[in-house]
């Protein structure tokens, strides 16, 4: 359990499945565009009851409603916050202006036939990337939880990182993605090994 607050740990597991370049340009494109479009259709899932019913409209393109997509986002910001706390700080802003951004627009028409196909459009490039890039199935198929959770905050800190933020940890960490990708290379190369010794 201690590990899944380790900042380290969770983004080694995470960063294993993005190491190659084209495939976390695509990721940094394509995870904020989900995270919106998600938002966008879990809008329509109603809330129970018992959560109060507040609505606020900040402008036309801005909206704050206390429903699903409302109560995720504080819960990803604790968990990042809980992991880096200065990087979610400096993430907090664009969370929250997706929020209220997609929050405006699940009142439009056709909100969700949109949302679907670029949601569909966004996965694609995604397992593109992971296929033909990294060579390697997406984190999702080994944890679905971690790496869905983990895919907002880990692209937020490849920028980060790119622009120098803590440049120890940095270095450190793709050092042990390092490792983490010889560990794994090494398995598979050993199960072809075994593999062709039987069919032999």
């Amino acid at each position: 359990m201690s590990s899944l607050f380790d900042v380290q740990t969770q983004l080694t597991f995470y960063g294993a499945y993005h190491s190659n370049r084209v495939n976390v340009i695509i990721h940094i494109i394509c995870v904020p565009l989900l995270i919106w479009y998600h938002i966008l259709m879990a809008s329509e899932i109603p809330v129970p009851t018992f959560v109060p019913a507040i609505h606020h409209s900040f402008s036309k393109h801005l909206a704050f409603e206390l429903n699903w997509p409302a109560i995720q986002t504080a819960l990803y910001l604790a968990y990042y916050f809980a992991l880096e706390p200065f990087a979610a700080l400096l993430y907090t802003p664009q969370m929250v202006l997706s929020l209220l951004t997609a929050t405006a627009y699940a009142r439009t028409p056709a909100h969700i036939t949109q949302a679907i196909i670029l949601h569909v459009v966004c996965w694609i490039a995604q397992f593109l990337g992971h296929g033909l890039a990294e060579k390697r199935a997406p984190a999702l198929l080994d944890n679905l939880l971690g790496a869905v959770v983990l895919a907002p905050f880990f692209v937020h800190l490849e920028i980060l990182f790119a622009l120098g933020y803590r440049r120890e940890m940095h270095k450190k960490l793709n050092n042990e993605i390092g490792k983490e990708i010889t560990k794994v290379r090494k398995a598979k190369g050993d199960e072809r090994r075994a593999a062709a010794a039987k069919a032999n």
